[in-house]
């Protein structure tokens, strides 16, 4: 069967019935994420939908929800483009993150127990098994996950929201950018747990430098 769209297919997927519109919301941030919706192209509600095996509604509810976070753009009777990001745009969503997640990290490091910095360890570790499995979607979620683990300890709900919206952006790639290796997932990973165990000991200078370096180097 034919993909009726203007854009590249997107590989089959599943969605069950129940809680339509957030399985779909997901397919597409996960489409997002692996490169799947191509930056600057053009795809119609009623093809996603055909694709999911739902109806265009719950893809239109969805599409508005990516509009409402960055991703794509609402085109009267034609559909939905996914927005072209460049290297600059990345660059100035990590410079933000840091602004905002490195005084954070720097006052939790002083006052939070280690045992409650244990308690973040599976956290991390999802995060290593996503990246050990190559699953770019899970790995995206896991590592949004960890992160709003640890800002959560800052008992600041918008901080929290706005912090979590600025990393979804960062996560979707670049026009024609080569998927991201294994390699470089388990690398990224593999900071949560060194970020962890430099809270434990509140090593301030390293716990600076590795959520700088983190932002400034991530793949995600």
């Amino acid at each position: 069967m034919g993909f009726p769209v203007d854009g590249p297919p997107v590989p089959p997927q599943k969605v069950l019935r129940h809680s339509v519109r957030g399985q779909v919301l997901d397919a597409l941030r996960a489409a997002l994420v692996e490169g799947e919706l191509a930056p600057g192209e053009i795809y119609s509600g009623p093809a996603l939908g055909e694709r999911f095996g739902v109806s265009a509604t719950p893809v239109r509810e969805a599409m508005q929800q990516l509009a409402l976070e960055g991703a794509v753009e609402c085109l009267p009777n034609r559909g939905f483009r996914v927005l072209t990001r460049t290297p600059r745009a990345l660059a100035e969503l990590a410079e933000v993150r840091a602004m905002l997640e490195v005084p954070v990290m720097l006052r939790l490091a002083r006052g939070v127990p280690a045992a409650t910095w244990e308690s973040l360890l599976p956290a991390a570790r999802a995060t290593a098994e996503a990246a050990a499995a190559g699953d770019l979607p899970a790995y995206a979620d896991a590592d949004r996950a960890f992160h709003r683990a640890v800002l959560s300890l800052a008992d600041n709900g918008q901080l929290v929201r706005i912090a979590e919206d600025l990393h979804r952006r960062a996560q979707w790639p670049l026009p024609g950018a080569p998927r991201v290796r294994r390699a470089d997932l388990v690398a990224d990973a593999a900071e949560h747990s060194a970020l962890l165990e430099a809270l434990i000991a509140q090593d301030l200078p390293v716990v600076e430098s590795l959520v700088r370096e983190h932002f400034a180097g991530s793949s995600l």
